[in-house]
């Protein structure tokens, strides 16, 4: 219900937008309305995440950012649409962790992430949380590692599917910890949930937002979350890093532009996006769906797009992770 009054106002606030801003009277771009390119369906949070900076970028240029919704393939079809669009600043993607995966996870994809896209601005972080049915004995993650360990693939490990984050949160987890669990793919989040609370499987590498009230009402265990830090909404759960030293998973979302867009025009982009991510209520906001505050200038984003790529790829080919 947060998620969806979070879009409804979002919708609604992007409509009542100011003739004229500051930003418009001092620029020539835009001169028309600028789409925003979501490749997952309206109410997620990759949209809700564009609504809430289409808002921001409307107000502050005086011109309409409109959320398109062009879900399928894993948000590809939306990624596409941007690397096949002018370059002139007028379609922008609204991409993160999952596209740039599915470079790697694809075979046939006839664009790429690293070379068709001019990064902008990045926007939020967001960790998982690692949570277990209550009849599980294992009361941490040492005590998981060594009952894995003990009893190789006895214990089962849920996912989204193959490739979703969740598996290959769990990938890099197997890795590190050279523990060996049944891995268990359905085709969703709502489905491997299902099934982790009915305890027909054990573990899983949940997002915050689909294991929240469950872990409240003790009906998941958390072990630890994925992060670098501890989650404030979680202050006494560990970090699965306190335990294996060097672990961090995190999914993270940002703003695309299609390669060769002019350089003047992305720089006034990223600037009009990292000023929206320092205002209080657009941070409220994003803390609410339990993410942080991720900002960056492009150089920067390309950067970190680089690390992520190589940290990934590693993971999935060690795992022999194709779609």
């Amino acid at each position: 219900m947060l998620i969806r009054r979070q879009f409804l106002h979002l919708a609604a606030g992007a409509a009542a937008l100011p003739a004229v801003s500051r930003i418009a009277r001092a620029q020539t771009y835009p001169s028309r309305p600028v789409r925003l390119v979501v490749g997952f369906p309206a109410g997620g949070t990759n949209d809700i995440h564009a609504r809430l900076i289409a808002e921001w970028l409307s107000k502050q240029f005086g011109r309409s950012f409109i959320v398109e919704n062009r879900p399928g393939a894993a948000g590809n079809i939306g990624l596409e649409s941007v690397v096949r669009a002018a370059p002139d600043g007028y379609t922008l993607g609204v991409c993160g962790s999952t596209e740039l995966r599915n470079e790697i996870l694809y075979n046939d994809l006839k664009f790429s992430f690293m070379r068709d896209t001019a990064p902008v601005a990045t926007i939020f972080r967001a960790m998982n949380v690692l949570v277990v049915n209550p009849s599980l004995s294992a009361q941490s993650v040492p005590e998981l590692i060594a009952a894995a360990k003990a009893n190789p693939d006895a214990m089962t490990v849920a996912s989204a599917g193959p490739g979703s984050t969740q598996h290959i949160f769990w990938e890099l987890f197997r890795s590190m910890t050279g523990t060996r669990m049944l891995h268990v793919p359905y085709r969703g989040g709502a489905p491997a949930l299902t099934d982790l609370l009915g305890g027909q499987v054990q573990v899983y590498f949940s997002t915050m937002a689909d294991a929240m009230g469950y872990i409240k009402a003790d009906k998941l265990r958390a072990l630890a979350v994925t992060g670098a830090t501890r989650n404030t909404a979680l202050p006494d759960v560990p970090t699965i890093g306190e335990f294996v030293p060097g672990y961090e998973a995190v999914g993270w979302l940002g703003v695309l532009a299609p390669k060769d867009t002019p350089a003047s025009t992305i720089d006034m982009l990223s600037k009009a996006i990292n000023d929206g991510l320092a205002d209080p209520k657009i941070k409220q906001t994003i803390a609410g769906l339990g993410g942080t505050i991720f900002a960056s200038s492009p150089a920067g984003f390309v950067q970190f797009i680089a690390a992520e790529n190589e940290k990934w790829g590693n993971v999935s080919r060690a795992a022999n992770i194709k779609l």
